[in-house]
C-alpha cells in the first residue's frame, strides 16, 4: 500500500527525520497562526518544535501507526512556483487520518494545518480530497470524520468549499490549547464518497 499520494498540486508523504529543519522553520514562523486550534503542549516533554530528537521519535511513532493501520500522517508538499508542476516543493502543512478504528466502525478522524503563507491557495481541500481517496479507495474505510473549533473560519471554509455533510456541533469535545473547546462535526462516508468521488476529484484533482 502506497503512502506516497499526489493530487493535481499537492504531494502528500510521511514526514521522516530528514525534513526536521524544514518543519522547525515552519513551525517556529506559524506558532501563533496554529496554537489557538492545537492540543497544549505537554511540558513535561520534550518541544518537538525545537529538539531533534523528539521529532524523531514523533516520526518513528507514526511509522507504528503505519504499520499497525492505526494512523497515516502525511506532510503537504507544493510547489515553490505553483505554475510548474516539477520545481521544488516545500513543506506546507500536515494532514493526517488518526485514531483510525476497524470492526463494525470503519471510521477514522482527519485533521490538518497549513502554513499561514500557503493559505488561501487550495491546498488544503485538495489534499483532504486526496485523503478521502486514499480512506475509501485503499484503506477501505466507511466514514471519516473532520471536527472543528466552531469560530475557527478558515478552517470550516476548507470542509465547506467540498460540501462535507455538518452533523452539528459535539459539546466540550476535544482539549484545545488548555481549554474544552466545542466542536463542528463534519462526516463523509464510502456511500457519499461513491455518489461524489467524480464531481470531487473532477474539481480538485484532474
Amino acid at each position: 500500500m502506497t503512502t506516497r499520494l499526489s493530487g493535481r498540486r499537492v504531494r502528500l508523504r510521511p514526514l521522516t527525520p530528514a525534513d526536521f529543519a524544514a518543519w522547525q522553520e515552519v513551525r517556529r514562523r506559524n506558532d501563533a497562526w496554529l496554537t489557538p486550534w492545537e492540543p497544549a503542549r505537554n511540558p513535561t516533554m520534550p518541544d518537538v518544535v525545537e529538539s531533534q530528537q523528539a521529532f524523531t521519535m514523533r516520526c518513528n511513532a507514526r511509522e507504528r501507526e503505519r504499520q499497525l493501520g492505526t494512523g497515516f500522517g502525511f506532510g503537504i508538499f507544493v510547489p515553490t512556483r505553483p505554475e510548474h508542476r516539477r520545481s521544488r516543493e516545500l513543506l506546507a502543512g500536515e494532514i493526517n487520518i488518526s485514531s483510525l478504528q476497524r470492526g463494525p466502525l470503519q471510521s477514522a478522524y482527519v485533521g490538518y494545518w497549513i502554513d499561514q503563507a500557503q493559505a488561501g491557495n487550495g491546498y488544503v481541500p485538495e489534499a483532504l480530497v486526496v485523503v478521502a481517496r486514499f480512506a475509501f479507495e485503499q484503506l477501505g474505510l466507511h466514514r471519516i470524520q473532520v471536527s472543528i473549533i466552531p469560530r475557527n473560519h478558515r478552517s470550516r471554509r476548507v470542509v465547506e468549499k467540498l460540501k462535507l455533510r455538518d452533523e452539528g456541533i459535539a459539546q466540550r469535545y476535544l482539549e484545545i490549547n488548555g481549554v474544552w473547546e466545542d466542536h463542528v462535526r463534519y462526516a463523509l462516508t464510502a456511500e457519499e464518497w461513491e455518489e461524489r468521488r467524480d464531481e470531487l476529484t473532477g474539481a480538485w484533482l484532474a
